[in-house]
């Protein structure tokens, strides 16, 4: 519970902000960071919208209360403080097209991804794990099956308790439910988002409607466009692919939100959400987020998606996202403090820093730079570095990114770089620890 003002010994009617911020930059990292929570839901379902500050608050499941007006949160000042870490889970479902009696907007479907989310004030930080829609879990009471189903089996109750249950006992303080219809309006309200899409997509399936077209390269993507972008899943990645698509946009958004131009759309965002997302956080809870979220800047955010590996046809007759016990272990002791669960006998052991798979991306304008990459980091004793299609963009920075969680292997691959910088989320390629893609920087650095 994140308590308010009056129940907490010695807190002011003032949040703990920085200094010398004016209040129009305040006012818009408020709704940028809060919006966070709202749209982290929307992009991993590829359909919901931002800005949880302000939506519908039941007091707890199944019992909901009145949106309080834009103007009485604007009057409290944001005085609300988050006194401990929370933990949240994020759910955008699928529209309820094939449940018996079940409107498309009803919150009954499948989750189309999951997203765990740790606000935390001591670190100053949201952390962030994308569980594949894929992945094999224990409903409890009902069996094994997708992770997707728990919602159409039992709600946000029982979702939360499958989550707990497969990873590693995590209490899961509070839960947002996003519907797929809000997340074309909300993209389209605030003038679109700016994407990278790495290679054309197209695809089409009558059943649901969806039709997906999209040329490869930077653009500013439209509501619709951006729901095909997080939607496709017709290559190898399938599933994960999406996912990843799925963090490019909830960063896109978030530097969107981040435009003042925007304060001026929310209004029509909070009509369109107060139909549209379902959450047990209170008001006062929504008002200590918002004030937690003024003390951060853009490095606080973290993504991380559950570490393990596609199941094989011999394995199971469906195909599953099979998570690595110890890999998963290493992100909830790292990012949401839990204690690391049991090991399982046929788990991979830690690997040491000189063993971390590698993947090196050549995204300079340098065909070379990739190889030499690859071949400095052999002569720096690793031991498990491999070279992969170059990246279809040029970069000026080399990004060297964390891709099962791994922060401290990553700052330590920058350091021995000597360059780049470390990006915290899944970007990368799927079977690496860290995947670096090598931009200009090296090239300049190479030629001293």
């Amino acid at each position: 519970m994140l308590p308010s003002p009056s129940s907490q010994p010695g807190s002011t009617a003032q949040p703990a902000t920085p200094k010398r911020r004016s209040f129009l930059g305040n006012v818009v990292r408020i709704f940028a960071w809060t919006g966070i929570f709202g749209t982290t839901a929307v992009v991993s379902a590829a359909a919901g919208a931002a800005f949880i500050l302000t939506v519908p608050l039941p007091k707890s499941l199944g019992e909901a209360t009145a949106t309080p007006p834009l103007s009485d949160l604007w009057q409290s000042g944001f005085r609300y403080q988050v006194s401990r870490p929370v933990t949240i889970l994020l759910m955008g479902l699928d529209e309820a097209m094939d449940i018996e009696g079940a409107a498309r907007t009803d919150l009954v479907g499948r989750t189309d991804t999951m997203l765990l989310a740790r606000v935390d004030p001591e670190s100053e930080a949201i952390n962030i794990m994308s569980i594949p829609r894929d992945t094999r879990v224990e409903i409890p009471g009902y069996g094994i099956d997708k992770i997707n189903q728990a919602n159409v089996e039992g709600g946000a109750e029982l979702a939360a308790q499958t989550v707990s249950y497969n990873f590693n006992e995590v209490e899961i303080d509070r839960y947002v439910r996003v519907s797929t219809a809000a997340f074309r309006e909300i993209v389209d309200l605030i003038g679109g988002v700016e994407v990278f899409v790495p290679k054309a997509m197209q695809y089409e399936d009558k059943t649901q409607g969806l039709v997906i077209d999209l040329e490869p390269g930077w653009q500013t993507l439209s509501g619709e466009e951006a729901e095909q972008f997080a939607r496709f899943r017709q290559d190898d990645l399938g599933d994960i692919g999406r996912v990843q698509r799925q963090q490019v946009l909830l960063k896109a958004l978030r530097d969107r939100l981040l435009n003042p131009t925007v304060i001026t759309q929310l209004p029509q965002i909070v009509r369109i959400l107060q139909t549209h997302i379902d959450t047990n956080l209170s008001t006062e809870e929504i008002l200590a987020l918002a004030g937690f979220g003024l003390q951060l800047d853009r490095e606080a955010l973290s993504m991380v998606m559950l570490p393990g590996r596609f199941s094989s046809p011999q394995e199971y007759r469906a195909s599953y996202w099979i998570a690595d016990t110890n890999e998963t272990n290493d992100v909830m002791e790292q990012f949401f403090d839990i204690e690391p669960a049991a090991v399982l006998a046929n788990n991979s052991p830690r690997r040491s820093i000189s063993r971390l798979r590698i993947a090196v991306q050549n995204a300079s304008r340098d065909p070379d730079m990739g190889q030499a990459v690859v071949t400095h980091l052999r002569n720096e004793g690793f031991r498990n570095v491999y070279l992969i299609q170059d990246w279809p963009a040029f970069h000026h920075q080399t990004a060297v990114i964390a891709q099962r969680g791994d922060l401290n292997g990553a700052g330590f691959l920058e350091a021995v770089l000597g360059t780049g910088k470390v990006v915290a989320d899944s970007t990368g390629d799927v079977d690496s620890d860290i995947t670096i893609r090598v931009g200009d920087d090296w090239t300049e650095q190479d030629s001293r």
